[in-house]
Formats: structure tokens, sequence, C-alpha cells
């Protein structure tokens, strides 16, 4: 069994990042700010990192290649404006969010909203990556996020239109589908894949 554990008490954006400071060292485990809790996931089982790694490296060779902006794995941390301290499995910086935030301090979360954000759902962070964690980036100003599930092998693209607060309901993609940045709203037009290439082959 996956087990999360949250805190009892909840904390300021910058009491997480003071206990982060002291907790430095290694762990395995992944620490979140969410509503003020401190959450705590345990490592991920197999395919999930399989999963991030292939998404990180579409993501960074298409930015990389139109000059879009940056492409972050999970290792870093976000400071939203609504409090929240986040860590997701992959996100996209575009290069105009980019040279609007603050300057970036060494060994710092970064304090900008990601254009995109893609969470990898595990056993542990189901729920929360379709709940709590959406509600979040939505109402920071997520552009667009993604949901892929290792178990049914399955996209799930939400987009955020400009004059809205929250993800529209959603496009579902098999691994036998192809995914085409939809005109309009899509953070990286022209984006397009087969869904299967996300998956190690059966």
């Amino acid at each position: 069994v996956e087990l999360s554990f949250e805190s009892v008490t909840t904390v300021s954006q910058a009491e997480f990042a003071e206990w982060c400071d002291q907790h430095a060292g290694w762990d395995p485990h992944r620490y979140e700010l969410l509503n003020g809790r401190v959450v705590m996931n345990p490592p991920a089982g197999f395919p999930h990192g399989s999963i991030a790694t292939r998404v990180v490296h579409l993501l960074h060779q298409f930015a990389q290649d139109h000059g879009l902006g940056e492409v972050l794995e999970s290792s870093q941390g976000f400071e939203l404006p609504s409090g929240d301290s986040v860590a997701a499995d992959a996100s996209f910086v575009s290069t105009a969010r980019w040279s609007a935030m603050p300057t970036p301090k060494d060994g710092r979360f970064l304090r900008v909203v990601p254009d995109l954000i893609v969470e990898v759902l595990s056993k542990s962070t189901r729920s929360r990556d379709r709940g709590e964690k959406k509600a979040i980036y939505a109402a920071n100003g997520v552009r667009e996020y993604w949901l892929i599930d290792p178990v049914a092998r399955t996209l799930q693209v939400f987009l955020r239109p400009v004059d809205q607060e929250r993800f529209d309901d959603g496009t579902l993609l098999a691994e036998s589908d192809d995914y085409h940045a939809p005109a309009g709203d899509a953070v990286l037009a022209g984006l397009a894949f087969a869904v299967s290439a996300l998956f190690l082959a059966r």
C-alpha cells in the first residue's frame, strides 16, 4: 500500500521553505505544501519514472527546437502565489513567464507559475492530482494540465481558457491515439506525438 502523510498543523510558505532547508539531505520522499499542509508522498513504483522521463524529454526537445521556454523535471519546486509550494513530475515555463519572474536564487524554489504541468498518477497521488492539486494549479493560472495514467495507459489534457479560473472538462486520449496540440488555448502550439510514445512497449 502506498501511503501519503500530511502535517496536522498548517504552516506558511516561508516556514515550509525553512523546514526544507533544515531537512536537507538524502530523502526519497517528495514534500509539498498544499493548502497550508505539508504533504509527503513515497517514491512511486514502476513505470512512473520511465513515463516521467519520456515526457520531460519530449517537452524539452520541442521547447528547445522552437525556443519556447524551460522544461523542468520533478526535483524542481515552485512557490505559487496562493501560498502553495509544489513539485510536479514535469513542467514547462514559457519564455514570457520566465523573463517576468524574480531572479532565481540557488537552492530556492522558483517563484513562477508554469504554463504547463504534467503529473503521472500513482496509487498515493491519484486522488490528489485529480482534485486538490488540479484546483490549485487552475487557481494560480496554470494554462494546461496533463494527467498520465500508467495503468490505463492514457493521457488526459485539461486546458484553462484565458477568461476562466478553472480547467475545461479535459480530453482523454488512449494509447492508440495521437496527440495534436489544439489550436487556441494550447500552450505548445504545433506539438504532436503518439500517446504510445509515453509508455514502454508491452
